[in-house]
């Protein structure tokens, strides 16, 4: 295997040389996840398998030279990087996918597909399916499976269009019409560390309940505001505190939601900048991708780059799925 890949070295000027060629992707991506050798997905054999010698020509598999396929010494199956992964049976080059990957890690406010259609020159419905599959490997992960802890805010908001009123309707009736056309979003933000967030088309107690005892250590002290639905459900941790908005507090001491107002702004404007529109039925897979960027902060792009790379791994996401879902 070639020399490990430093993640500060990772921005879009060392991707040019090493996405020169749908090879050098290949290679790329094999020091990405096998910085200590080839591992098998069949049976997990590390660093005991052989690469194919195409001699020019297709694999056994009938797929082109470029694809470096390896044969496994254990189980004496073939495999490629990609198997098992959100890459895995692709159309699209390798190096179109990382640099696609590398712009969304890269961008506070997210990339639109248009954009992704216009810098890899590929059809729109190729990069809103590759910008969903990208989204779906930001689920879950490592950083994703500790509770959150210390002081946790809680807050929703809701996301969605403002409806225009029609002849002869009332005020109340276009703001129902409003109402109607957007999604909860639920959010928990550990302060200095994590953030969860999840879409609902209602916020009921079930819907706190779950996020809460799912997401949120039992010591830990909750921040919200007076929705009486938290009432009942702060009792189950160390504290809860709250602050009144309707009364015009927004903070009381250490008493506020402030950072979760603050996520939630930067959704709104990457929402409305960059993306214009989000379908009620996607929401969560976008809303991971802000907790992706979000919970990687303190990470350099090259870092949060490579941390989505390897977050690919055991995820597949067919189009059926994302169309019908």
């Amino acid at each position: 295997m070639a020399r490990k890949i430093e993640p500060k070295d990772i921005n879009i000027v060392s991707l040019a040389a090493h996405l020169r060629d749908e090879t050098a992707a290949w290679k790329f991506m094999e020091e990405l996840r096998w910085p200590d050798g080839p591992i098998c997905p069949h049976c997990g054999s590390i660093d005991n398998s052989t690469l194919i010698n195409t001699n020019g020509r297709k694999t056994r598999l009938g797929r082109p030279t470029y694809r470096r396929e390896w044969t496994c010494h254990d189980c004496k199956k073939q495999f490629s990087v990609l198997v098992g992964t959100i890459y895995e049976s692709s159309k699209v080059p390798l190096f179109k996918w990382l640099l696609a990957q590398h712009m969304m890690c890269s961008n506070k406010n997210g990339v639109a597909a248009l954009e992704i259609k216009r810098t890899l020159n590929v059809a729109y419905k190729t990069a809103w399916f590759i910008c969903h599959r990208i989204r779906y490997a930001m689920e879950g992960g490592p950083l994703h499976d500790a509770l959150l802890s210390g002081v946790v805010e809680a807050d929703e908001t809701w996301v969605g269009g403002v409806a225009k009123a029609k002849p002869g309707e009332t005020r109340s009736q276009t703001r129902r019409r409003t109402l109607d056309n957007k999604t909860a979003v639920v959010t928990l933000v550990e302060r200095g560390g994590q953030v969860r967030s999840q879409a609902f088309e209602r916020v009921t107690s079930a819907n706190l309940d779950h996020m809460l005892s799912t997401h949120v250590d039992p010591s830990a002290t909750l921040m919200t505001d007076e929705r009486r639905e938290y009432a009942t459900l702060g009792r189950t941790l160390a504290d809860h505190q709250t602050v009144n908005h309707r009364a015009g507090e927004y903070a009381r001491n250490h008493a506020h939601i402030n950072t979760a107002e603050g996520y939630f702004g930067q959704l709104k404007r990457s929402i409305d900048g960059t993306h214009h529109h989000v379908s009620r039925r996607h929401l969560n897979r976008y809303l991971s991708e802000f907790d992706f960027r979000y919970n990687t902060r303190k990470m350099s792009d090259g870092e949060r780059t490579i941390t989505a790379v390897r977050q690919a791994k055991g995820k597949r996401l067919m189009y059926d799925k994302v169309v019908k879902d």
